[in-house]
């Protein structure tokens, strides 16, 4: 009997301490900054394991109001249609925001082959004012602590390049090259913090990748 009780008396134990540790696991839970894989802005940046369409850029031109067709527009220099939701008149001076998308493939090596659109606008505004307001919910500047997986360096003929490769909040790895006191810095680190990018789709916000825009340390 007493043998039965101590059993039963650490399983509700164990049980316990179980719970408390779930518990605890949800609240320690670092947040995920991005909704989508991150992927690197420039072509010194290596990124891993994206494949897919994502938000890539955004930008704020000027523009003429040039034919009016059926409720569209036609803007001038590049003779883009667009729908004239604000009844701008022929030979109107506008700001357009446009957007970019790019495809991502992986190969079997997992390298990413990025492929870009062409430019598409998507609307337009009586005032920079208002397409800059846009821009800058689209386009989000971030910083934040992320893994480092770890440094290293390269020689060739006598000559030594460094790098650093970090883990970014969505767990796409990205490859930068540092100078050497940077890579003496980071030797030792298991965190860094780094600038990002944040890029949304105009058409479903929550949809969202990022562009590694440096280290902010």
């Amino acid at each position: 009997m007493k043998q039965r009780r101590f059993w039963l008396m650490a399983s509700i134990v164990l049980v316990v301490i179980l719970m408390i540790w779930g518990i605890s696991s949800l609240f320690n839970k670092k947040p995920s900054v991005l909704s989508k894989p991150a992927v690197g802005s420039s072509a010194a940046t290596n990124v891993s394991g994206m494949n897919g369409d994502v938000p890539w850029d955004y930008q704020v031109q000027q523009a003429k109001v040039g034919d009016l067709l059926d409720g569209d527009m036609v803007l001038l220099p590049n003779n883009e249609r667009i729908s004239n939701d604000q009844n701008f008149a022929t030979g109107d001076q506008i700001y357009v925001l446009s957007y970019m998308q790019a495809t991502m493939t992986t190969d079997s090596q997992g390298k990413n082959d990025v492929t870009l659109s062409q430019w598409k606008p998507i609307k337009t505004f009586k005032t920079k004012e208002e397409a800059d307001k846009d821009l800058a919910e689209l386009k989000v500047e971030i910083k934040t602590d992320v893994k480092l997986i770890g440094v290293y360096k390269t020689e060739l003929d006598g000559k030594f390049r460094y790098f650093a490769v970090a883990d970014l909040p969505t767990g796409q790895k990205v490859k930068q090259p540092i100078p050497e006191d940077r890579y003496a810095n980071f030797k030792n680190k298991k965190e860094v913090q780094v600038i990002l990018e944040e890029v949304h789709d105009y058409s479903n916000y929550d949809q969202s990748m990022a562009k590694f825009r440096g280290w902010a340390e």
